[in-house]
């Protein structure tokens, strides 16, 4: 169901008429096979644009406009979806490269890789379980992806309070892509921290997580729920809960936000969620 649900979310989103949204679903489920989530985005938003523009303009609206949507949708999402699949899979084999490093170099990779792929609108959480991502690897991952949603959910808090700390630490970080688009640079404070987090979580804490967990960061708890059960409860693993997934990203992002900050490179507003 997640492709479907996507190509809705996005046809309410583009104000899309009602057999619009419906026949959404068809090329959302689609595109999804071919390339996740990222091949429904941009399916969608082309088939939607389309038939807004051709619906209710003909006296067979109720055939015409459903036919274009799907017929649009899932030919656009066969030209992306099987490229962005391509994509995914090269990701995957690069991260289970990195995998075969020392720890410390793993971590970096893995860490900044999967981090990265949390904040962009494909699925770290899919891309670690298609992976079978465990053990130190897994607690890389995290690592990266915590330091993503954490690190945004911080240095954007002058712009989005409460709201978006909550968005963003307890959501996705994918909340600010259209500002990632607008301004690359918000998008390194976050990075860097993960480049940091991630061999601290492997060399020092040798922290772990199962492939469920490894892609969720700190979405819902469930990444640190999940390398709690993994590694059980004790003063290391709390600890590095602690320090590698909350209190580092946060404090290294804010550090590398402020140099940015006041070197004009990130402005006021540049972080602003929409409403």
């Amino acid at each position: 169901m997640t492709g479907p649900t996507i190509a809705v979310a996005i046809a309410v989103t583009l104000k899309a008429p009602n057999l619009v949204l419906f026949a959404s679903l068809i090329p959302g489920y689609y595109a999804n096979q071919l390339g996740g989530p990222v091949g429904v985005f941009f399916s969608i938003i082309v088939a939607v644009e389309i038939g807004k523009i051709i619906s209710g303009e003909t006296p067979i609206d109720i055939v015409l406009t459903p036919m274009v949507v799907i017929i649009v949708g899932m030919i656009v999402g066969y030209y992306i979806g099987r490229p962005v699949g391509v994509i995914m899979t090269s990701l995957g084999k690069l991260i289970m490269k990195a995998t075969e490093l020392k720890p410390i170099f793993m971590g970096i990779v893995v860490s900044v890789i999967v981090g990265m792929a949390l904040t962009l609108p494909i699925s770290s959480a899919a891309l670690c379980m298609m992976l079978s991502l465990s053990g130190l690897a897994a607690g890389a991952a995290i690592a990266g992806c915590c330091a993503q949603m954490v690190g945004f959910a911080v240095i954007s808090y002058k712009e989005n309070k409460m709201r978006g700390l909550l968005g963003q630490g307890l959501g996705t970080s994918m909340l600010q892509i259209s500002n990632i688009i607008r301004n690359w640079r918000i998008w390194i404070p976050p990075t860097l921290a993960a480049a940091i987090t991630g061999p601290i979580a492997t060399t020092i804490f040798k922290m772990g997580n199962s492939p469920m967990g490894a892609g969720m960061g700190t979405s819902g708890l469930v990444g640190i729920i999940e390398t709690l059960r993994t590694m059980q409860i004790t003063t290391v693993s709390v600890i590095g809960v602690l320090l590698c997934y909350i209190i580092l990203p946060a404090v290294l992002s804010y550090v590398f936000y402020k140099i940015l900050y006041n070197k004009n490179l990130i402005k006021d507003g540049d972080m602003k969620l929409q409403d």
